[in-house]
């Protein structure tokens, strides 16, 4: 029994020893994340594990890609990890990337999650010039993505400068241009300042919107060859297949959408196309190695399986996604709606405060201004009084004065008997002492008139201090500070989110009112459309005087020749695929 159970403990032993682990470094557009991972993990196994660390649902848009020598594979979900021709140097490194596209992103996308990391990657590709972007419309994809990281434009705080340490631009639009960095932040600024009121996700689709109808935007390249051995470059993307010349990747030769074709399959490095049309031949190309055409085939079968899925119904988990997606953004629309409303109030109490902080401040100053004027007030009076003071004096010394004058004239008359010359004398004497008399009599008055004077002076003088001591008290009345306080129907009310509020209705099958909705979206779209291409017109009307010819690349004259001949990716599309699909493949064989 003993022996028994050491022969099971140490067979446990041995397969825990067996059951070995391997670290695996994801990177993502957003972060790198690190897992452990069971040796007999599929691909499947870690890109579930990995999805539920994101969050992610939309998960037949994403893969793995790793590097192998001169070119890029994907992991397969029902092949082992360590079966893939991965380094086997822990930890083993996996690019988490979108694999396929959207033909609308607008309407494809549900998750917030699964729109940011579209977002990060096109941009990337777009400043890493993978896809082709002309200036004007780099700098308006450039204003979006700048609203998508700092939110809504602030003149206090988003003064020139805060977009320098950020790459917004491709450098072969900057280096097409004689202009500073500078010059450039002031064109991005001003479209930014446009975009006032959108959120981090409504930025991030409209960037999503325009980079969309870019020529090179979700295309997969490969060099191959047609049966005469012309060199070509094939496309794959979200609509079908597209042959170019290799020195042309904005315009394709021909093009053959997904329900055209039936089978798709290679036998070494010979690829072949099976038309959905019975009396078309198979067409046939050759690529450069086994594993480019392993790599095409992946991706043909994947954007063709997306392609059918697209023009189905949703399935019950879409639908269910949909669904909780508008929930959710109708959840964040009233947030977003109380948000604003709370921020406009406190806009409004700051004002109200700086208005009452700059009345208090004014009030101060006429209170300074009012206690300035009563101590004037106070010195004029007591000088005055001072005046007056002396010229009672006066007035007081000259009457004396006077009254001694006539005393003297009543001596002088009294003693002047002596003689008829004495009389004259006095006579005279008399006569100088009345004139004299009155002249001081005069002046008497004159100077009680001005010591009347200085007293009314000085009694006007105290009314005006009165005055003025009245009036900074009644300021100093005013000028006491109570914190007002906002009236019940300003406050933001309080704003609870039910479900119960939020029912959508799918049951109205009125034809009539749906082809007016729908008719009213196109009328809308193609308004936005028209205005979109406003904005460039613009952009390119600005910056045109500043170009360097010499400086164009070829991508760039290529894009100027489409532009004026108003060649667009989706009507070149629409035109090449009015041919009937053995012409094409006709077409294509004697390229």
């Amino acid at each position: 029994m003993a022996s028994a159970l050491a022969a099971k403990m140490g067979l446990n032993s041995l397969r825990r020893k067996q059951a070995k682990n391997f670290n695996v470094r994801i990177t993502t557009m957003d972060a790198d994340m690190e897992f452990s991972c069971e040796v007999k993990w599929k691909g499947k196994d870690l890109f579930d594990l990995v999805c539920r660390a994101l969050g992610l649902r939309e998960t037949w848009f994403f893969g793995f890609q790793y590097d192998v020598k001169d070119t890029v594979a994907w992991i397969k979900m029902d092949k082992k990890v360590l079966d893939h021709d991965v380094s086997k140097e822990e930890p083993i490194t996996l690019h988490f990337l979108a694999k396929f596209y959207p033909e609308n992103a607008e309407e494809e996308l549900v998750q917030d999650i699964t729109q940011h990391l579209f977002f990060l990657q096109v941009k990337n590709n777009i400043l890493e010039e993978e896809i082709y972007c002309p200036p004007e419309a780099s700098v308006l994809l450039a204003s979006y993505a700048v609203q998508a990281k700092y939110g809504d434009y602030d003149p206090n705080v988003h003064k020139l400068g805060f977009l320098a340490q950020e790459e917004l631009l491709p450098k072969r639009v900057i280096n097409l241009y004689q202009m500073t960095a500078e010059m450039w932040e002031e064109r991005i600024t001003s479209c930014y300042a446009e975009h006032r009121g959108r959120t981090r996700e409504d930025a991030e689709m409209e960037y999503l919107k325009i980079a969309q109808d870019l020529e090179m935007y979700g295309i997969n390249y490969f060099h191959i060859r047609n049966k005469k051995g012309t060199d070509l470059l094939l496309g794959v993307d979200a609509l079908g297949l597209h042959i170019y010349d290799p020195d042309n990747k904005l315009t394709p030769k021909c093009s053959f959408p997904w329900n055209e074709i039936r089978n798709i399959s290679y036998s070494d490095r010979e690829f072949a196309i099976k038309p959905l049309d019975k009396k078309t031949d198979v067409f046939k190309f050759n690529s450069s190695k086994l594993k480019v055409n392993k790599l095409i085939l992946q991706l043909c079968m994947g954007n063709h399986d997306l392609f059918l899925r697209r023009r189905r119904v949703d399935s019950l988990e879409v639908q269910q996604m949909k669904a909780q997606a508008r929930e959710e953004r109708a959840r964040k629309r009233v947030e977003r709606q109380r948000l604003e409303r709370e921020k406009h109030l406190r806009e409004v109490a700051e004002r109200a405060r700086d208005d009452l902080e700059r009345r208090l401040i004014q009030l101060q100053d006429e209170a300074h201004m009012a206690n300035d004027a009563l101590l004037r007030s106070e010195e004029t009076a007591d000088l005055l009084a001072e005046k007056a003071q002396i010229a009672e004096e006066e007035a007081t010394l000259l009457s004396q004065k006077a009254s001694e004058a006539e005393a003297e004239m009543q001596r002088i008359k009294v003693t002047a008997i002596r003689s008829e010359e004495e009389r004259r004398m006095m006579e005279q004497k008399m006569l100088e002492a009345e004139m004299m008399a009155l002249k001081m009599a005069d002046e008497s008055e004159r100077r009680a008139m001005e010591a009347d004077q200085l007293k009314q002076d000085l009694q006007e003088a105290r009314d005006s201090e009165r005055r003025a001591k009245h009036k900074l008290l009644e300021i100093t009345s005013k000028s006491t500070y109570s914190p007002s306080t906002v009236p019940g129907d300003a406050m933001p009310p309080d704003l609870s989110f039910s479900r119960e509020n939020l029912s959508f209705d799918f049951k109205d099958t009125d034809m009539k009112r749906l082809s007016m909705e729908i008719e009213k979206e196109k009328v809308e779209y193609m308004e936005k459309s028209k205005h979109l291409q406003e904005q460039l017109n613009e952009l390119k009307t600005e910056i045109e005087s500043l170009k360097l010819k010499e400086r164009e690349t070829p991508l760039d004259i290529l894009h100027n020749e489409n532009t004026e001949k108003g060649t667009s990716k989706h009507s070149n599309f629409k035109k090449l695929t009015l041919q009937s699909t053995k012409t094409r493949v006709a077409y294509f064989e004697e390229l």
